[in-house]
């Protein structure tokens, strides 16, 4: 037996007691997030240099902007019309807030909750971390400049001051929370194919807005000045977050009991904006997706595909009668589904329905324009005749296996013709009656309509030829409508397109001036079905001529299409 005394290991020593861990709604999630936010930034920058200077190109013209606001409104201090300057550009940057997450969803990656959906977080402290990750950025710091301007040009006086670094900071904080509940409830949306068109459609949204507030400030300007916004001012003061700068003027003039319900009624909307906000959290954290749901029920399927019944019904009604006729409405309904559900087709045919709608009908409320204008619409909407196998990108090779014959490409570009004229004919004709009706130009009516059906027979014939001729690729990611090193083609495409489609008009005008010339102005209705038949022709000439040259130059379209 061993003379060693086997002894047991001395036990250890306890562990030191550190702190409990950190609540997961406690301050370090917070921190957490803002951090996550500014390396989003920091890793965003380091991807590529050509981001690097668009970043720091849109923060400098973005401070340069906001410095000039701010010494702007600082300016308006003391100026009678400055509670209604201030007013009316905080409503208009609580507006830009809400639609922000709409238009531009991969703006911020941030504004998609669902990548943090498998964490174990609670919503409750998810929305005060994130609340306070939001205000990392140049749009709070554009806001805040912004604010500061704003609130010095209206607080006069020390309780105005007082009241002036609540109503800031419940003003920032509403736009903010408006953001991020908007983006929430729509966040489906926004990870869907139609958020993707929303993306696309932001660069029209923005240029018809900016339209209309041109339009805005011609009246103001024309009217009476800016006491024509008097009426919409006593309405934003009680509408938040407009009500709390609104509260800092009350103040200012003793409204103690007016200031007070005014940011009352700013911080109930904060906490209303912040319950929405959790609801919307809670839901996408607990409701399946898209991704695990099984296949779609009975009733949605048949809805579908009763939708799809009644496009094939309908083209294939379009479709002339013959042995080609399946096949004219195949292509008719290939042409009208690129229309609606393929994003870059799509923001195009809005972008020229909008512009050739806007462009004469502004200028004839305006009191300048004429119903000739309303030629606009119809050449902004052939146009679409133009690159009409660029939409098909590599897939053409489907639709050039189908074309053997001239015969083939003839019957492929009239029904892609005839897709398209079911919709720019009576849009044209919308817009020509609408801009003599608002110009009272009724006796000119059947001049403008022949000019626009004759030109939209221009442009279908032009297109045709230019589809052949000219033909590139349209990218399906990022915003670039024509592929790197196709820009001359498409320069060339649309702009020869649209000098010789004006050109094939110039014996109508001839026409219509030789009527006013000769004062047969009892006469002149025949500039209608003038304009019908030659446009007609025009189209049915353009279309044969193009038609040869489509079907010998297949390999060379397919090449081109493809480069996207």
């Amino acid at each position: 037996m061993s003379d060693h005394a086997t002894t047991a290991p001395a036990p250890l020593p306890p562990a030191a007691a550190g702190p409990p861990p950190p609540p997961p709604g406690g301050r370090p999630l917070t921190a957490t997030l803002v951090r996550l936010k500014l390396s989003l930034l920091r890793n965003g920058l380091r991807q590529s240099s050509g981001r690097r200077a668009a970043y720091l190109a849109s923060a400098v013209v973005s401070l340069l902007f906001a410095a000039l606001l701010v010494l702007g409104l600082v300016a308006l201090r003391g100026h009678p019309y400055a509670p209604t300057v201030t007013l009316v550009l905080a409503a208009a940057l609580a507006l830009g807030w809400a639609v922000m997450p709409l238009f531009f969803p991969s703006g911020d990656e941030t504004l998609d909750p669902t990548r943090l959906v498998m964490l174990p977080l609670r919503p409750e402290p998810l929305v005060r971390s994130l609340l306070v990750a939001s205000l990392v950025g140049l749009g709070p710091f554009f806001t805040l400049c912004l604010l500061t301007g704003s609130l010095v040009a209206l607080a006069h006086g020390w309780a105005a001051a007082a009241v002036a670094i609540p109503a800031g900071v419940l003003t920032l904080l509403v736009c903010v929370a408006l953001a991020r509940a908007v983006a929430a409830a729509n966040t489906r949306l926004l990870t869907s194919r139609k958020g993707r068109d929303l993306a696309v459609l932001s660069g029209l949204i923005i240029a018809v807005g900016a339209q209309v507030v041109n339009f805005a400030v011609q009246r103001i300007g024309s009217a009476g000045g800016l006491s024509q916004l008097d009426p919409a001012v006593a309405v934003l003061r009680w509408t938040p977050p407009v009500s709390a700068l609104s509260s800092v003027e009350e103040a200012g003039r003793g409204q103690w009991g007016e200031a007070l319900a005014q940011l009352v009624l700013a911080a109930v909307a904060l906490g209303l904006l912040l319950l929405w906000w959790r609801r919307s959290l809670t839901k996408l954290m607990t409701a399946p997706d898209g991704s695990t749901l099984g296949a779609a029920d009975g009733p949605a399927r048949k809805n579908r595909a009763g939708r799809a019944s009644r496009l094939t019904r309908y083209s294939y009604a379009l479709a002339p009668a013959g042995r080609e006729r399946e096949r004219t409405a195949a292509a008719i309904e290939r042409s009208l589904r690129y229309m609606w559900r393929d994003p870059k087709t799509k923001a195009a045919w809005i972008t020229s329905l909008a512009i050739g709608l806007i462009v004469p009908v502004f200028n004839a409320v305006q009191g300048s324009g004429s119903v000739y204008l309303a030629c606009f619409a119809a050449g902004m909407l052939g146009v679409q005749m133009y690159n009409q196998f660029g939409q098909d990108t590599s897939a053409f090779w489907m639709v050039a296996l189908t074309i053997s014959s001239a015969r083939d490409a003839y019957v492929e570009l009239r029904a892609r013709a005839l897709a398209l004229l079911t919709v720019t004919l009576p849009y044209a004709t919308l817009v020509t009656v609408l801009t003599a009706a608002l110009l009272g130009a009724w006796t000119q009516l059947p001049e403008a309509l022949g000019l626009s059906y004759a030109l939209l027979g221009a442009m279908t014939a032009t297109g045709a030829w230019a589809s052949a001729r000219y033909a590139y690729a349209i990218p399906q990611e990022g915003n670039k409508n024509v592929a790197p090193g196709q820009a001359g083609l498409a320069w060339i495409s649309v702009l020869g397109g649209m000098v010789a489609g004006a050109a094939l008009c110039l014996p109508l005008v001839g026409l219509q001036i030789g009527l006013h010339v000769g004062g047969a102005h009892g006469w002149l209705w025949v500039m209608l079905p003038a304009g019908v038949g030659y446009g007609t022709l025009l189209a049915y000439a353009g279309l044969r001529v193009a038609a040869p040259r489509t079907a010998g130059r297949l390999p060379e379209i397919l090449g081109a299409v493809s480069r996207g």
